[in-house]
Order: C-alpha cells, then sequence, then structure tokens
C-alpha cells in the first residue's frame, strides 16, 4: 500500500505501484499519477465507483507513463481526481478529498486533486495530471506549486480517459523549475529551439481579478519583468471576458455530452453537487450555440497566435483568487468557477501552453502567476522558467 499518505492524495481503490528502469534521466525520482491514466492489467478509476465497476483493466500503458518509467522514474501510486475528472475544486463525494497542504482547511482545486497535493506536500518528486479546462494550472495555484499545461496534441493522450478531446492536455506538476524541465524533456517531442524576446501584460486580465491578488503577485511580476528588455500592456480579451469563458463551457459541455452521456443513461451512476447538474446542462446545449461556437474558437486562436507572434510571452493571474474553503456552498463555488475559466480559457481555447509559476501569497495561502507561450513552444517556457525562477 501507500507509505506516508498524511494527505489523501493517493488512491487505494485503484492502487498499483511500478518500478522504473532503473537508469535514465528520472532515475532516482518518484513520482504519482492520476487515475485517469491506463496502466496496462490494471483498471482505471476516473473518480467514480460506478466507472471502476463497468471498465475492463487496460491492455496498455499510456505512453505519457510508460516514458516516464523508461526514463528511470518509480511510479508510487496513482492519485484521486474529481468525478470523470469534470470539477476544478478537487472534492469527491465517494472517495474524500485530498488535503491541500499548504491551504489546510481549503480545497486542493481538480481535476488533478491529489497529484497536486502529492507534490505540494512533498510525498513525491513529480505527478502527471491532465488539464481539459484548468485541472493542472489552478490546483497548482492553490498548491504553491509548478504545474503545465502543454499544447493541444503536443504530448500523445493516448491511454487517458477523455473529458473533452479537443481540449485535454497531458500535464505535470513539480516544485522546482528545474524539475518541470526536466520532465518536460523526456516528455516533449523534439523541436526548434525557442527563447521569448518580449513579455506582454494581460492588463485586462488583471483588472478582472481583485485588486489584493494584483498586489500579491507584484514580486512575481515584477521579477518576470526583470528578464524582459521589451514589456508592454496588452488587452488579451476581443470583448468581455465572460464570453471566452462561456465560448469554452459550450464547446467543452458538448464534447462532455457526446462522450459520456451514454455511459451516463446505461449505469446510471451517483455524482456528487455541481458534478451532477454540469453533467445534466450539458445535455440542454443547443447544437445551434455550438455551430456558432466552433469558428468563434479558431477566431480567438488566430488572435492569440497574432498576439503572441515575434516570440513573445503572455503574464496574466492563473486565478481570481486563492482556493475557496470546504464545503463552500456550490452555487459560490460556481461562481468562482466561472470567474476562472475567464483565464483559463485563454490557453483553452487557443491550444497553448501555459505554466503556472508559485509566486504570491494572500491570507497565508498560495496565488499564481502564470505564462503563456505560443503553441509548441512548451520546451521553450519550461528553459525560460528554470532559468529565471531557480
Amino acid at each position: 500500500m501507500i507509505p506516508n499518505d498524511s494527505l489523501s492524495a493517493f488512491t487505494r481503490h485503484t492502487h498499483v505501484a511500478l518500478d522504473g528502469s532503473g537508469a535514465g534521466a528520472l532515475a532516482g525520482l518518484t513520482m504519482a499519477v492520476k487515475d485517469v491514466y491506463d496502466i496496462a492489467g490494471y483498471r482505471t478509476g476516473n473518480g467514480n465507483p460506478v466507472w471502476l465497476e463497468t471498465h475492463p483493466a487496460a491492455e496498455r500503458t499510456a505512453s505519457s507513463v510508460q516514458r516516464l518509467l523508461d526514463a528511470g522514474a518509480r511510479m508510487v501510486g496513482k492519485t484521486h481526481t474529481d468525478e470523470l475528472a469534470y470539477s476544478l475544486n478537487g472534492e469527491n463525494m465517494h472517495y474524500g478529498t485530498p488535503t491541500n497542504p499548504k491551504a489546510p482547511g481549503r480545497i486542493p482545486g481538480g481535476s488533478s486533486s491529489g497529484s497536486a497535493a502529492a507534490v505540494s506536500g512533498g510525498l513525491v518528486d513529480f505527478s502527471l495530471g491532465t488539464d481539459c479546462g484548468g485541472s493542472v494550472r489552478l490546483p497548482a495555484s492553490y498548491g504553491g506549486i509548478y504545474g503545465i499545461r502543454t499544447s493541444h496534441g503536443l504530448i500523445p493522450a493516448d491511454g487517458i480517459v477523455p473529458l473533452a478531446a479537443s481540449f485535454d492536455t497531458v500535464g505535470w506538476f513539480t516544485r522546482t523549475s528545474e524539475l518541470m524541465l526536466q520532465v518536460g524533456d523526456v516528455l516533449l517531442p523534439p523541436s526548434a529551439p525557442w527563447a521569448p524576446k518580449s513579455l506582454l501584460i494581460a492588463a485586462d486580465a488583471f483588472a478582472a481579478v481583485d485588486p489584493t491578488i494584483v498586489r500579491a503577485l507584484q514580486q512575481g511580476i515584477d521579477r518576470v519583468k526583470a528578464a524582459f528588455p521589451t514589456i508592454r500592456d496588452v488587452n488579451v480579451y476581443t470583448g468581455d471576458p465572460s464570453e471566452w469563458s462561456a465560448l469554452f463551457r459550450i464547446l467543452q459541455g458538448d464534447e462532455i455530452r457526446e462522450f459520456h452521456s451514454d455511459w451516463i443513461d446505461r449505469h446510471k451512476p451517483v455524482f456528487g453537487p455541481g458534478i451532477r447538474e454540469r453533467f445534466q446542462w450539458t445535455r440542454t446545449i443547443d447544437p445551434n450555440d455550438v455551430a456558432t461556437a466552433k469558428p468563434k474558437r479558431e477566431i480567438v486562436a488566430q488572435h492569440m497566435a497574432q498576439l503572441l507572434s515575434g516570440d513573445c510571452l503572455l503574464c496574466l493571474p492563473t486565478a481570481p483568487g486563492i482556493a475557496p474553503k470546504l464545503k463552500t456552498a456550490p452555487e459560490e463555488l460556481e461562481a468562482f468557477r466561472a470567474r476562472a475559466f475567464a483565464l483559463l480559457a485563454v490557453a483553452g481555447l487557443a491550444r497553448l501552453p501555459q505554466i503556472n509559476l508559485p509566486v504570491g501569497t494572500l491570507d497565508d495561502c498560495p496565488v499564481g502567476l502564470s505564462l503563456i507561450a505560443p503553441r509548441g513552444c512548451d520546451r521553450g517556457l519550461l528553459e525560460w522558467t528554470a532559468t529565471h525562477f531557480q
């Protein structure tokens, strides 16, 4: 069983530990794996007991997990996730809620809750998560650790239970920027060298969060600015930020409905508060709204590609606030979720890489600053971070 799991980060019902190759770039390091990744010979729980009961053991291990094992990392266990990964909170009605070691009494963030907690609390060196709508970036901010959402499609998503395939990405957490790059060197494909030359400050994104958050991040912002000779303020959004949030939710929700509805109808699983209502809501999405949203997404992607052209990095808050308290009323969490999506949808809609930097605190709780790079420039983003945030 899992040794020293004082944070309830690891699953018991899908436990699996694997030795690495014993040699390679990650030899001697330990990792945890979110329970949406397949491991050959074991069932994937996906955060719900009915899912576990109704799916057979995996025939193959997810290629991202296998590459880390081949590079020498030892897998300690699988970690908790929200039900079917459809939440940003980390509170699981069936299996409990991992402790946020940097903000006790507050949610760890989801859906990569256990993976974030395991790294934040020092139980493993690094962990794998997935990021669809913010499921690595938000818990990284809440837990005071590094976390990356990679460019969509850059790392194969085989052997991972989908949530919304056109948004789902592989991501990981560490406590140091150096290890972020080491893991990236194993998982990312070869690419041409890239280094940012200019910094863009997302003025409208910073204006959308409480001034106390901006003040908490100011030292980190200044540290990023110090690395660039050219800095300018920009407006990221082409309209109200809530329009991008709504656009993301419609497209994500439609893909979730298409993938999960048949299974839900057949097996009638019980979902926790918030998640239950979201799955119900996906069935009300108007196909005409989806048809309208798809070309709008491409306009957003083109807009962001143009904004970041000329080797730019974009700086913005990761989250609208610190982690909400445990057992916060569902309606309050949904309101916070909507505000978070206005920030998180930027990279999601445009398929861009985004990294959380653990640079701020407010009321003794972590709050993160994010950098977004052009699509496919993930390794350059990690190299820049490792150089300037040692």
